[in-house]
């Protein structure tokens, strides 16, 4: 396993970058960042949450909260998610990838959006 190195003076806590917290490599980060911006619409942040924030564990499938700006009607939250989906899978092979769609302009109670807002490491963010 690497090390990481990093400089830091005396008496300061190391800080590790947060693409270091995630279990993805460089290819599957730029896959899910391509996807997004090409199947979701302008102003959506994608977010990796669960197992792959975790050093410690190995394997777990892949957690994406998807929040578009705005909210979207039934079929095209369905046809958006399904787009994206079926990109990644082209782009990476057929990993298991979860994918949570909630608009950001929503409060969601489920212990899971809360987690997922709380916890998840920014990926990817569609430009306006």
């Amino acid at each position: 396993m690497p090390v990481l190195v990093q400089n830091v003076p005396a008496g300061q806590p190391f800080q590790r970058e947060a693409h270091d917290l995630m279990r993805l490599n460089d290819r599957e980060r730029q896959a899910i960042a391509q996807a997004a911006h090409e199947c979701l619409p302008p102003g959506t942040r994608v977010r990796l949450f669960g197992s792959r924030l975790d050093d410690r564990r190995r394997g777990g499938d892949i957690d994406l909260l998807v929040e578009p700006p705005y909210t979207l009607g039934a079929e095209e939250q369905v046809a958006q998610r399904t787009r994206f989906v079926a990109r990644l899978y082209r782009l990476m092979g057929e990993r298991r990838v979860d994918v949570l769609m909630v608009p950001a302009c929503e409060p969601d109670a489920r212990p899971v959006v809360q987690a997922a807002r709380r916890d998840g490491q920014l990926l990817a963010q569609v430009p306006q």
